[in-house]
């Protein structure tokens, strides 16, 4: 191969190279939001806890992350999202401290627990353990796209060959 030949290979290359980089980007964004979906709970059977019969933490992971990229100067940009309030308590753990809700209250006659902000009554909350700890979710899916990347740029050697 000639200098001249080489130096044209490098040409064509570097034309395909923003898209390549796009498309290791877009998977790799993808890969991680599944992961952090899977992580979510509920997982499994298990249903215990706030909101995990709905599975709306779970879903919001594709509803809210930004899997396309998008040019930003010389980078691609991705974002790994969720807009559940609860979200980073999930993720990270977080303290169950016992509290006084007023207006909480057994009702006598259903044996149901009701809430009236007018009712001069109230109830002691809290979990049977003070520290909930966290399932770590982001950090899995971080670890999953960085995996995805460093495979994708066995792409780039192939296109530089």
């Amino acid at each position: 191969m000639t200098l001249q030949e080489r130096v044209e290979g490098l040409k064509r290359a570097q034309a395909q190279l923003p898209d390549l980089l796009a498309d290791i980007a877009q998977e790799a964004t993808q890969r991680a939001v599944e992961k952090a979906a899977g992580l979510t709970p509920p997982t499994g059977g298990d249903l215990s806890g706030t909101n995990t019969r709905t599975g709306e933490l779970k879903q919001h992971w594709a509803a809210d992350s930004e899997i396309i990229p998008v040019r930003q100067g010389s980078d691609w940009v991705t974002i790994l999202a969720n807009d559940k309030e609860y979200a980073s308590y999930v993720d990270q753990g977080h303290r169950m401290d016992r509290h006084f809700v007023p207006g909480l209250y057994v009702n006598p006659e259903s044996g149901l627990l009701e809430y009236d902000p007018a009712a001069k009554v109230g109830l002691i909350v809290g979990a049977k353990t003070p520290y909930v700890p966290g399932v770590y979710m982001v950090d899995a899916a971080k670890e999953e796209y960085r995996r995805a990347v460093q495979e994708g740029s066995c792409r780039l050697e192939g296109l530089l060959e």
